[in-house]
């Protein structure tokens, strides 16, 4: 099992989940965390740290979150690992409970 970050992070990326997580399995991309699944350890810790919910094992992915699993594991072979938490983005308490979010997305600066 891992976790995995879904579409509510998107727009918002709190880093609170980042501060507790003991292996460091978060990486970063412009507007979007994504957890790599070969080095999470499903502590579980991450989970209630997050506001907007956006993180859940991936046995309880719905099937709308489904595809945030290949694209969590995609995308942390990409982006760097971060480490400590930072400010949210500027405009995430806009986002936080903003639906459907997939398209602003971003994979490069």
């Amino acid at each position: 099992m891992t976790f995995v970050v879904t579409e509510a992070c998107i727009r918002c990326k709190y880093t609170d989940c980042v501060s507790v997580c003991p292996v460091d399995c978060f990486h970063e991309g412009p507007n979007f965390l994504v957890i790599d699944p070969s080095g999470c350890i499903d502590c579980a810790v991450c989970v209630p740290e997050c506001p907007v919910q956006a993180i859940t094992a991936d046995t309880q992915l719905t099937p709308e979150q489904q595809p945030y699993l290949a694209l969590n594991a995609e995308l942390a072979a990409l982006w760097p690992v971060i480490t400590q938490a930072k400010d949210p983005l500027p405009d995430a308490e806009h986002w936080a409970q903003a639906t459907p979010k997939r398209a602003e997305l971003q994979l490069s600066p």
